[in-house]
């Protein structure tokens, strides 16, 4: 006869089996003689197994960050890629994902490797670097409604890296180079527009105003004259003189001198004349 302690004994363990306890970001799926009892999920907190009858399959709610492993690609303009991402998902129904697919975290990582490759298989090579976000939120929604029978809903898809070819890496590089080139004349053609503009606009005024342009002549002199290290031979206009070849014309030495001059001017033409 078994003694009376040991019967005790095991049913204190038989007891303190069926008691579990759940934290606040599990649920547990629960089978009775194989069937999913009334009410779904259970948890989180404390809950009451039957021995030998129920068993307990325990189901995490928190939010899964798995790693896409490279998977190579070859892109619409062919181009080979090497290409990883990062997929963000939870379960949201504790019963589907155990009973509507044996393993929800292997199905949904061999999904997100296959519609990864399917999807940058159909865009090119310059739409995979510059519109991630738009591909990203194409994976999230292509991946999510697969996954929603499973009960794991998909929060998010990041492109994580991309590799190209080295081949791929200069032609990228010279294209570049190539653009910034471009840019760089397309500016220095616009600031000489813009400088002529103003110079022509300056040439007006000048032309309107012959004393501004004896002040600037003057400016210029005062500026080069402020410089010791050098000489200048500097054009000075002839509107400067005028005002004295008007005086010396009026006075009379003035008249015999300008006379003078011509004569000489004039018997200088006569010898070229004659030369001839």
């Amino acid at each position: 006869m078994i003694p009376i302690y040991v019967l005790i004994f095991f049913g204190v363990l038989i007891i303190l089996s069926s008691i579990k306890i759940l934290k606040e970001y599990e649920r547990a799926v629960v089978f009775r003689l194989g069937r999913v009892t009334k009410g779904g999920s259970k948890g989180p907190g404390l809950i009451i197994l039957i021995p030998f009858i129920d068993k307990m399959k325990k189901v995490t709610l928190r939010t899964i960050v798995h790693d896409v492993p490279t998977q190579d690609i070859i892109s619409l303009d062919n181009v080979t890629l090497k290409v990883n991402a990062v997929v963000y998902f939870r379960v949201v129904d504790a019963e589907k994902a155990t009973i509507e697919v044996e393993d929800y975290f292997y199905a949904t990582s061999q999904l997100s490797q296959t519609i990864l490759r399917s999807v940058l298989g159909q865009s090119e090579l310059d739409e995979i670097l510059s519109k991630r976000d738009k591909l990203n939120l194409q994976l999230q929604e292509i991946i999510d409604a697969h996954t929603d029978p499973w009960g794991v809903k998909v929060s998010n898809v990041e492109i994580k890296q991309v590799d190209l070819p080295q081949e791929m890496q200069r032609a990228m590089a010279k294209q570049a180079e190539a653009e910034r080139f471009r840019r760089a004349k397309v500016i220095a053609a616009e600031g000489e527009f813009q400088a002529s503009e103003k110079l022509a606009d300056a040439a007006e005024v000048l032309a309107r105003q012959p004393s501004a342009l004896t002040l600037r002549y003057l400016q210029t002199l005062s500026e080069v004259a402020a410089e010791n290290n050098s000489t200048t031979l500097f054009p000075i206009p002839i509107d400067l003189f005028k005002p004295f070849m008007e005086n010396m014309s009026k006075s009379p030495d003035g008249i015999k001198q300008l006379t003078k001059q011509k004569k000489q001017e004039a018997d200088k033409k006569e010898d070229t004349d004659n030369q001839v």
